[in-house]
């Protein structure tokens, strides 16, 4: 394994990243808009989450991961990008972690965020973690721009990404392949951001889950970035947090072009069309009624670097449904092969 010595012999640096050695055993980066500093080596690293997960494995972190955890729902699509690098991790909660299992790994840093993992009613903070001897590093797109507010979201979600992929090889010793799994990330997005664009953007809707609201993505979430990139817009840009709840009157009031959801246990993608071909507010609506719909895996649609192939697949389909010209843009990742429901485009 790489150790600091070598990030030791200059400052390294990419885009939205500020990031410097301070000593041969120490590495410091900044992570939500502070220094942090960790020892060096680290070679126990707890990962949550499937867009984290992703993230880690991505920036050559894999021998590093002591423990991961909220990875089941996410397992099928990062098997597919990252093959048997998934086989063997140490899952020790499919679902929501405790603050039991983080310490009973005895991991020297916990890689999460805030409503990923980390939050003061579960008892699970970068303060209370460091009582037992764990260091934190928080997940770019869910920085809180103050303390202990509950929206979050601080910069571009492409920005944070490219933050974390850097970072995370950095202070695991994988600074070379972080960056290059940064930089092929900034190569797929500038050949997207250069097809030619529609010369409307279609308007899109985040459909994560619905009740008596509707649980969205905003302007600091992946999917906006992704919407962004597919040559689109996201109807919910004006939300200054990354996901959060709106009204069933937003999406009446955007009539989308077309509606994607998060694909994720709790709600079927099924009961998520009966329920906006039911409603009053969405059953009219020019998406719903020419079922217009993309559903791929959360671990694509939170902040990972499966967000270029989310932004790849939205393109295709825009393409399919006439919404955006021709690009000669082919996803990487074949989506086709999970399987999964409420994808009409596929046929």
């Amino acid at each position: 394994m790489r150790t600091a010595a070598v990030v030791a012999l200059g400052t390294v640096t990419g885009c939205g990243s500020d990031t410097e050695a301070t000593a041969a055993d120490t590495v410091t980066v900044t992570n939500c808009g502070a220094e942090v500093t960790y020892d060096q080596p680290l070679d126990r690293l707890f990962v949550n989450d499937g867009g984290m997960i992703a993230i880690a494995l991505a920036a050559g972190a894999r021998d590093q991961m002591v423990a991961v955890s909220a990875m089941a729902r996410d397992a099928d699509v990062l098997r597919l990008a990252y093959g048997d690098q998934v086989d063997g991790l140490n899952e020790v909660n499919p679902e929501r972690v405790t603050l039991e299992n983080i310490v009973g790994a005895s991991p020297q840093v916990l890689y999460a965020g805030y409503n990923y993992g980390m939050s003061e009613d579960r008892g699970i903070t970068p303060e209370i973690l460091a009582t037992h001897g764990i260091d934190v590093y928080q997940l770019s797109e869910a920085c809180r721009p103050k303390e202990g507010e509950a929206v979050r979201g601080t910069m571009d979600p492409w920005v944070a990404l490219d933050t974390d992929l850097r970072n995370i090889g950095i202070i695991t010793g994988n600074a070379e392949q972080g960056a290059a799994a940064a930089d092929d990330v900034a190569a797929r997005l500038e050949k997207l951001r250069a097809a030619p664009q529609p010369e409307n953007k279609p308007d899109i809707f985040v459909f994560d889950s619905g009740s008596d609201t509707i649980f969205t993505s905003g302007v600091f979430g992946g999917p906006q970035g992704i919407i962004d990139a597919a040559g689109a817009r996201n109807t919910t840009e004006d939300v200054q947090d990354t996901w959060t709840a709106v009204s069933w009157e937003r999406i009446t009031t955007a009539d989308p072009d077309m509606i994607v959801f998060v694909d994720y246990p709790g709600q079927s993608v099924e009961e998520k069309i009966a329920a906006l071909k039911s409603n009053p507010a969405s059953k009219n609506l020019k998406a719903v009624r020419e079922n217009r719909f993309v559903n791929l895996p959360y671990a694509m649609w939170v902040s990972s670097p499966l967000n270029i192939d989310a932004a790849e697949t939205l393109r295709s389909v825009l393409e399919k449904h006439d919404l955006a010209p021709e690009s000669g843009i082919t996803p990487a990742l074949d989506v086709e092969q999970l399987n999964l429901g409420g994808n009409d485009w596929l046929d």
